[in-house]
């Protein structure tokens, strides 16, 4: 049901329309509309696309980045560091270097246009966060794992953006690269099978 639905709202009565062609009216303030209206339907890039958005990127810029080793942020700049050849740009305006690298306050303020944005900030900020990635010439804009804003998915694409959302650049970038399995771990399996670069 996630996948399928779109709503229209008029007076109070609200149709729910799904894929299958059935539709429904349900009073806009009933739970049911409530239940229905927060699903999940957007959809992002599945697996091959997002192995193309990555194969295709030649720098990245991470918004929200982080000094702080705790931070995922940190943990995920210091692996495209290591495991990537891509040009990395960390965006705090509170601080001045990261990772050895400097930290510029905005993507305005960047020396190229990124090919990808990785957002490390809270849902809310989402759609400022796309604002400035178009304002900036990006044409990615990839949301955190465990970061959703659906609006802001649907807002970014209008806009003309690639939208993935509620994904970890670096356990996508290493589970197609062979270096880690489906969900992120170091398996401890050592394969001779060739790697993506």
């Amino acid at each position: 049901m996630t996948d399928t639905l779109t709503t229209e709202v008029a007076d109070d009565l609200e149709t729910v329309r799904f894929a299958n062609g059935l539709s429904c009216e349900l009073p806009a303030s009933s739970p049911l509309a409530k239940l229905l209206r927060s699903q999940r339907t957007w959809v992002g890039p599945d697996a091959k696309a997002r192995l193309k958005i990555l194969n295709a990127a030649k720098s990245v810029a991470i918004v929200g980045a982080s000094p702080k080793p705790q931070r995922s942020s940190f943990f995920v700049g210091t692996y495209l560091q290591q495991s990537s050849d891509y040009r990395l740009y960390f965006v705090n305006p509170m601080e001045t270097e990261i990772l050895g690298q400097p930290a510029y306050a905005s993507l305005k303020d960047l020396p190229e246009v990124p090919d990808i944005v990785v957002v490390f900030r809270r849902g809310t900020d989402i759609p400022q966060v796309v604002d400035e990635v178009v304002a900036a010439g990006a044409k990615t804009i990839w949301v955190q794992l465990g970061i959703w804003n659906q609006d802001a998915a649907y807002y970014g694409e209008e806009q003309g953006l690639t939208v993935v959302m509620d994904r970890c650049i670096k356990v996508e970038h290493a589970r197609f690269h062979g270096g880690l399995h489906l969900l992120g771990f170091d398996t401890g399996q050592i394969s001779s099978r060739k790697t993506i670069r």
